[in-house]
């Protein structure tokens, strides 16, 4: 069968190139402005216009794309945030246990974004949480870029008046009314290696929301900045030391282009397993992969679940000091661009695998079946949440797991029950 490239906005010629020999290699394609297509790599933009309801398209049972049509609920970063909070409320008047508070009313399992508000609705809000700690830093960020794009730090109230504040109203109004932020309270303690912040960059694939059921890629990697990091409040404006995006640090003096500063996750693995011990390692990874599923899970109940999309999801975790992961931002369309060697053949990698789970076999793709592939295409994938599969385990599993009491992802014995544990976290 044949893929859609005519009508795609393909984000870099590079990118254009990796999707194009995989798919050759399985002999899946002739790139052509005017045939008929079954599998469709497309932009964000692009969805938008196949679902949009003026000029949206009806889809066939043989035909598949590569987003949700409101994927911006999880990778939007001020929805992001609202559909957690939402989440969290949600669990409180279940009376759920894991959405249980400590003395000083945290959430002892949820707590798992840094304090955020939205700009300009939450403004009065957030200066009233500013006065509670008024040395603490804050990161602002517009809502709808990426690659580290209009980004910068406040210390001071007075840093984000060039925003404007109405002296009538006292309330802050924005220069562009369409330009919404979102501002949060900002890490200053990063785990650091070799003095320098990082942060992780991991893929996850979403075959179906309703039931959930995702897969971890086993192949992500560190991403460090190429100066050292300091809180000094002389360097808020450094980019190089604060933001780990290659879109910003590849511009730095002392950028590698060799490595292109990046570490495999097995890297940090054995780094941390050397230097803070095996268990507290795990426990680490087990916490990523709690924070995962829990924010997919907040966005499940708002998302379109259509039955001919699936979604490889750039997620963004950063580690404090104390070892505790922290859920940054959602990406839709994690870069598929190469700066090194190695990079191209992760992201190859990451292609290759995550078509043979959406599409089984290279078969002419067929949306009614149960998207449950069999273990041996999962390639570098696990499964990192089954659904249906957690429905027929115990019902207090999730909290089980996230407590310590059993481990999800690698399927070792649970201490309570006697019984295995799959590797879905479930």
């Amino acid at each position: 069968f044949r893929i859609m490239a005519g009508k795609v906005k393909w984000v870099t010629d590079i990118e254009k190139s990796v999707l194009i020999n995989n798919f050759e290699k399985r002999g899946w394609i002739q790139v052509a402005e005017n045939e008929d297509w079954n599998f469709y790599w497309m932009s964000v933009q692009t969805i938008r216009n196949v679902f949009s309801v003026e000029t949206g398209y009806r889809l066939s049972d043989d035909q598949i794309v590569n987003h949700f049509p409101n994927h911006y609920e999880l990778t939007r970063k001020d929805l992001m945030v609202k559909n957690i909070k939402r989440y969290r409320k949600e669990l409180e008047k279940e009376g759920s246990p894991l959405a249980e508070k400590d003395e000083n009313g945290k959430y002892i399992y949820l707590d798992f974004v840094p304090v955020t508000f939205m700009l300009p609705a939450d403004y009065n809000l957030f200066v009233e949480e500013f006065r509670k700690n008024p040395s603490s830093t804050w990161i602002m960020k517009p809502c709808g870029k990426a690659q580290g794009k209009g980004i910068f730090l406040i210390n001071k109230l007075s840093q984000i008046k060039k925003w404007s504040r109405d002296s009538k109203t006292s309330s802050f109004v924005s220069q562009s009314s369409k330009e919404a932020y979102v501002i949060s309270l900002y890490i200053n303690n990063p785990l650091l290696i070799g003095g320098k912040k990082f942060d992780l960059r991991l893929y996850v694939l979403v075959s179906t929301y309703r039931p959930l059921r995702c897969y971890m890629y086993k192949l992500g990697f560190c991403r460090f900045c190429t100066v050292k990091y300091t809180p000094s409040t002389s360097e808020l404006d450094n980019m190089f030391v604060h933001l780990t995006n290659v879109a910003i640090q590849k511009h730095g003096d002392d950028y590698n282009h060799i490595h292109g500063g990046k570490w495999t996750v097995s890297n940090l693995r054995l780094y941390l397993e050397s230097t803070r011990g095996k268990e507290v390692t795990n426990k680490l990874f087990d916490e990523i992969h709690w924070i995962i599923v829990q924010s997919l899970k907040a966005v499940a109940p708002v998302m379109n679940n259509d039955k001919h999309c699936f979604e490889c999801y750039g997620y963004d975790i950063i580690i404090d000091d104390k070892l505790k992961p922290w859920l940054i931002e959602v990406n839709a369309s994690p870069s598929l661009t190469s700066s090194t060697a190695n990079d191209r053949i992760l992201k190859y990698n990451l292609i290759n695998d995550t078509l043979n789970i959406a599409v089984p076999n290279g078969e002419i793709p067929d949306c009614k079946w149960n998207k449950s592939p069999p273990k041996e295409v999962l390639g570098n994938y696990e499964v990192l949440y089954d659904e249906e599969m957690a429905q027929s385990d115990v019902p207090d599993r999730d909290l089980r797991s996230r407590s310590g009491q059993s481990i999800g992802i690698k399927g070792n014995r649970a201490r309570d029950s006697g019984k295995p544990i799959l590797t879905t976290w479930k």
